[in-house]
């Protein structure tokens, strides 16, 4: 049985000193787009699930096809026929994930440590902890990152120790993204995000206060300076 504590330091360890071999950058900028991020944090509403968890799951499960369940990427119009099997047909795409992480192992809407060590852990249990009982690093978390050379379940129960895994781990991900999207955090780490000097609004126009020179136009005053005006202007033409 696999020591969940002991897997959380070491993912914790291997993310305190990670660095990325491949490109993130593309696939992490559509992870927090404006409207991707909205369906992601709905998803967090009703979950408590962080939403760039769910973005990466996403990726990780169905290259973020929103046709896809979050669950394993069958259609989630269909009852599912992968692990976890006879999921739905749901409704949207969102009903679908919220059902995926409180319904479904690992039941990532029961986790309470979201610190980087433990958010890893669970996006593992995502996967399988098979990697973990070999003791080597999950590609589904470290692939793309000088964590992970090679070695990779190529079907259930087949390890390929040569195998490499193609796709982009979470951890990455979970990087890149924090390099475009600073609400992206763990354990409170992050810089914090500066603030733009306020931009003064405007003043609005002086406007001079109503005397007998310049009457308040409409007023009494204002008419009786248009009958002076005229008759002025009469008598000059005389």
């Amino acid at each position: 049985m696999t020591d969940i504590v002991a897997l959380k330091a070491a993912n914790a360890h291997r993310w305190a000193s990670a660095k990325t071999i491949r490109n993130f950058a593309p696939v992490a900028q559509h992870l927090v787009a404006p409207v991707a991020k909205q369906r992601y944090q709905a998803v967090e509403a009703k979950t408590g699930v962080p939403w760039a968890f769910v973005a990466v799951a996403h990726e990780r499960e169905s290259s973020q096809d929103w046709t896809a369940s979050l669950a394993q990427g069958d259609p989630w119009n269909r009852i599912s026929v992968h692990v976890p099997a006879g999921r739905g047909p749901f409704g949207s795409w969102e009903e679908a994930a919220i059902d995926a992480l409180v319904s479904c192992a690992p039941y990532a809407a029961r986790n309470k440590d979201w610190s980087i060590g433990g958010t890893l852990t669970r996006l593992e249990e995502y996967n399988g902890l098979g990697y973990a009982a070999r003791g080597v690093p999950s590609p589904y978390v470290w692939s793309g990152t000088d964590q992970y050379i090679s070695g990779k379940y190529i079907r259930d129960g087949v390890y390929d120790p040569h195998a490499v895994d193609s796709q982009l781990g979470c951890a990455g991900l979970l990087l890149a993204m924090m390099a475009l999207d600073r609400t992206v955090s763990f354990d409170g780490k992050m810089p914090p995000i500066g603030v733009p000097p306020r931009t003064p609004y405007p003043l609005p126009p002086v406007v001079p206060k109503p005397s007998l020179s310049n009457p308040a136009k409409g007023s009494i005053g204002a008419a009786i300076a248009s009958v002076l005006s005229s008759v002025l202007a009469t008598l000059k033409r005389k």
